[in-house]
């Protein structure tokens, strides 16, 4: 690692809101539904070469339920994503789970991602679960942190 990666990581990488923020209610019309991430150009931000997509979560959960997560990777030539390639999929895994007597759990999930095949426009789309049947509640947003571009972001 040169000095300037262990003291300027920004000049590194590419950092873009990748979803809107969402609410999760468990037993909801929002638990378990799937969200489509906001397009992304590869060739706006340099050509990233790998991305790590972070979902920032706040829930709410009662004692030993669970906020879990699935997610894919998605590219296309347009942001329109009129025909998309899946990059990758995940199972559902938790990303947390409630402490004795219910809980506020906070934290980040993250998903890898190489680009290796991508094309121009890419995107995250994913689900999340919460186990309880009622009451619980998630609130989560995602960015995408870039790397390996062609050349480095501004």
């Amino acid at each position: 690692m040169t000095f300037a990666m262990a003291h300027n990581i920004d000049a590194f990488i590419g950092v873009v809101d990748a979803t809107d923020d969402i609410s999760d209610l468990a037993g909801g019309a929002g638990d378990a539904v799937l969200v489509t991430g906001i397009a992304i150009d590869r060739f706006a931000t340099g050509w990233p070469l790998s991305a790590s997509f972070v979902i920032r979560y706040k829930a709410a959960l009662s004692a030993a339920a669970t906020l879990s997560i699935s997610s894919s990777v998605e590219t296309a030539i347009d942001a329109a994503f009129t025909v998309p390639v899946v990059l990758q999929t995940t199972a559902f895994a938790v990303a947390d789970t409630g402490a004795a007597g219910g809980s506020t759990q906070r934290g980040v999930f993250r998903i890898p991602c190489d680009f290796a095949g991508a094309l121009q426009f890419v995107r995250l789309k994913f689900t999340p679960d919460l186990s309880a049947s009622s009451t619980d509640i998630a609130e989560l947003a995602v960015i995408a942190i870039l790397g390996g571009q062609d050349y480095l972001p501004a």
